[in-house]
């Protein structure tokens, strides 16, 4: 690998490992410490991700214009004055203030990130990807741990933490950035050698394959929102809830070798791929659903974590190769909002199903949107394939 995506690997730890002190426990101090209930802790949630996905956008179309580096420091700027902030007032109703300025911040960074990936390793394809991703989740794994034990003696220390690693992350971009060249590379995929394709179509292809994206999104995102309230209910430790993430972090990196062989023959077939990721997301909540003790949610969160590792890094992936010359930017700005999009609905979603009807409902509800992701999935290039009239051996990379 290039060592520019070394830093930008280095990089993504720090900024998910200083996120990851904060977000795994944002509805549990919502509810237990600032005394809201789950639906009000969505609406919360809701506003942090509306305010990542403005951010998402925004931050893909100044990577097409001023370029990665100075979009990646101008959000970590934000989001790091931001924290100092909630690190002084983090009571009510200031928390929601600076939650949804830290969303646009972070959200700014996410997509120059993976733009950035994609420029400096055009021949990596999906590898560059699955870097950035494993990144994120051994942030995810050393974030959610540290957080557990540092929220067990206080919250402030949380957002302290958090504020101090944010600060680091500035020093590495600052650094290590500047020299990382962000010009759009020419890149001839397969979808991009059918001349009749024109960019709407690709546009086109990408949103309905984000439907489904961000539908898996909003089932996912419950295990940040809704599930953790459900483990307290059940007596499970936050010791143990910050477990299950920590699970979920290390065997993204340490099955690595293990997942790179079992994807091998769906190389060329992404959509299968991410299909068979849904399909598995699906048993994981069938587990969860019937799930009383903290050895089932572990287990639902093992499979959970399988069903990632397949769907995440494919769909950025399927974006950079749909993307036109000089449009990556706004590509990955369309995946990274659509992500948060799903994270923004489904706290609130979730919320007011459990209130309303339970715990069993919002699970039956959440399998039925994967059946719907897996079909949109399965067509969203049907129009590229009929406008690039693309053979039958060219066409395996869409699907």
């Amino acid at each position: 690998m290039p060592r520019a995506l070394w830093l930008l690997i280095i990089g993504m730890a720090v900024n998910v490992t200083a996120s990851s002190f904060l977000w795994p426990l944002n509805t549990i101090y919502i509810h237990q410490h600032l005394g809201k209930t789950l639906s009000v802790a969505g609406l919360i949630l809701m506003l942090n991700s509306a305010a990542s996905v403005a951010g998402n956008l925004y931050g893909g179309i100044l990577y097409d214009k001023i370029g990665g580096y100075k979009s990646i420091l101008l959000g970590i700027l934000i989001t790091f004055f931001a924290l100092l902030g909630l690190s002084v007032w983090h009571h009510w109703p200031a928390y929601i203030f600076f939650l949804t300025i830290i969303g646009f911040g972070s959200g700014i960074v996410f997509p120059s990130m993976y733009a950035m990936a994609g420029s400096v390793w055009p021949t990596g394809g999906r590898k560059a990807f699955n870097s950035i991703y494993v990144a994120q989740n051994l942030g995810v794994a050393v974030g959610a741990a540290l957080g557990g034990v540092v929220a067990s003696y206080s919250f402030q220390l949380i957002f302290i933490a958090n504020a101090l690693m944010y600060f680091i992350f500035l020093i590495i971009a600052g650094v290590g950035y500047r020299k990382i060249n962000t010009n759009p590379v020419s890149q001839t995929t397969i979808l991009q050698e059918g001349g009749k394709v024109k960019n709407h179509t690709k546009l086109y292809a990408l949103l309905v394959l984000c439907i489904g994206y961000l539908l898996c999104w909003v089932g996912y995102v419950q295990w940040q929102s809704t599930i953790p309230a459900y483990t307290q209910e059940l007596n499970i430790s936050l010791n143990q809830y910050s477990i299950l993430w920590t699970l979920n972090g290390a065997l993204i990196v340490l099955a690595q070798p293990l997942m790179n062989r079992m994807v091998k023959p769906f190389e060329n077939a992404l959509k299968k791929q991410i299909i068979i990721g849904m399909v598995i997301f699906m048993g994981s909540f069938a587990v969860a659903a019937a799930a009383t003790e903290f050895a089932f949610f572990l287990t639902a969160m093992a499979i959970l974590t399988i069903g990632e590792m397949l769907i995440w890094p494919a769909v950025p992936t399927i974006a950079n190769e749909l993307a036109p010359k000089g449009r990556e930017g706004f590509y990955q700005g369309v995946v990274n909002s659509t992500a948060t999009g799903g994270r923004m609905i489904g706290p609130l979603l979730g919320g007011l199903l459990v209130d309303n009807y339970g715990m069993s409902m919002m699970f039956a509800v959440l399998i039925g949107l994967f059946v719907i992701s897996i079909f949109t999935t399965i067509v969203y290039d049907k129009k590229l394939k009929q406008g690039a009239q693309l053979p039958a051996n060219a066409s395996k990379t869409a699907s």
